[in-house]
């Protein structure tokens, strides 16, 4: 059978071309329910770049086990972050959205901005369709994970070439791989530190906890695990720390399998039991706060360091809507648009481009594709 494509959005000849960015985050379920989370967990423990465990097998754990278990449990972490809002995530990637297109309209650059999740809501394909409706004809995918990896960036990219597949009139697309070694991006984090440190003094030892992926995925050649390394080198060298000064965990394991070590938890309790008495903890690789940084972090974390003997914990927020991040966004936005146009259409040149469509037997009006 020949492939189905999605009907086009009607077009008008003259119609001003628009340049597009679609922020891409991780996802959220729509409420800390059992029920939305089970819609949530299935649509992203099915994606093959998320478990790479063979899928006939696969299939069986996951719905016979773990969509049957974990959402209740789930749901009652959610609700301990939900805002009158919504989710955290959603909310903060949201404004970052807004602030971006705010930051790059202010700069005289004329692009449409929007958001979308890899795994609920708003889709990528729900948002891909709109930006077309719109009139984008160049799109630069720009997920918001500093660090590569595969089950993060390189699932973006799947969702996107899906859509493509589907699409007739595909336009142009960008994607931006990776920020994790920018420099104004680490310039963001150190602020952050700054910021907090000014307010509270700085601690016995910092630690930097990325989000945890299989040991497997670096033999593989994922290049995650050194990237989130390089990103806390660099923002040691930036803070003038020390090696003793900080330390790199990895947190967010699922299941039994050898993930990326230290372990968060784990190397936090040591931590105490050593005698530190105060650890501060930064997540560089979140650009929005969640559930693994509010709850996992500022919560589970918070409790185990205490727990075991520790005497102060403070939990440092992700960049969010901090100036110095929306900045470092709208500059990694306007390196990759370089040469796509984004300055005000010309009308003149619309106007006479139309005219010479309708002369040369173009229809009248607005037409369901482009020639």
């Amino acid at each position: 059978m020949p492939m189905s494509f999605r009907p086009e959005p009607a077009y008008t000849h003259g119609q001003a071309p628009r340049t597009a960015i679609l922020l891409c985050n991780l996802g959220t379920p729509d409420a800390p329910t059992a029920s939305a989370l089970r819609r949530y967990l299935g649509q992203f423990l099915s994606d093959p770049r998320v478990v790479e465990i063979p899928k006939p097998l696969w299939w069986l754990i996951l719905h016979g086990i773990i969509l049957r278990t974990r959402p209740g449990k789930s749901a009652a972490k959610y609700a301990s972050i939900w805002t009158p809002e919504g989710s955290p995530l959603a909310v903060w990637t949201a404004k970052q959205a807004a602030l971006l297109r705010d930051t790059l309209d202010d700069a005289g650059q004329q692009v449409l901005v929007r958001h979308a999740m890899r795994y609920g809501n708003p889709s990528i394909a729900s948002q891909l369709d709109t930006l077309k409706a719109e009139g984008a004809t160049r799109i630069l995918i720009l997920p918001l994970y500093p660090q590569y990896c595969s089950a993060t960036t390189g699932s973006v990219c799947d969702a996107v070439y899906a859509w493509a597949a589907r699409t007739r009139n595909i336009p142009e697309l960008r994607f931006v791989q990776r920020y994790h070694d920018e420099a104004l991006y680490i310039d963001a984090l150190a602020a952050s530190i700054k910021n907090h440190w000014k307010r509270h003094g700085p601690p016995d030892k910092l630690v930097m906890s990325f989000h945890g992926v299989p040991e497997r995925t670096l033999h593989l050649g994922d290049p995650y695990h050194c990237e989130s390394h390089k990103t806390a080198r660099l923002l040691a060298e930036r803070m003038g720390l020390q090696k003793d000064d900080y330390q790199v965990t990895f947190q967010s394991r699922f299941g039994k399998a050898k993930w990326l070590q230290p372990y968060t938890e784990p190397t936090l309790v040591q931590l105490a039991q050593a005698g530190t008495g105060r650890v501060d903890v930064i997540c560089p690789g979140f650009t929005s706060d969640c559930l693994e940084t509010l709850e996992e972090i500022n919560q589970e974390a918070r409790e185990a360091f205490l727990h075991a003997g520790g005497k102060e914990f403070h939990y440092i927020p992700c960049l969010n809507d901090s100036p110095q991040w929306i900045h470092a966004l709208s500059q990694i936005a306007r390196q990759h648009l370089s040469g796509w146009p984004t300055q005000a259409p010309d009308r003149a040149a619309l106007a006479q481009a139309q005219a010479v469509a309708l002369a040369g037997g173009a229809p009248q009006g607005r037409c369901p594709m482009a020639n």
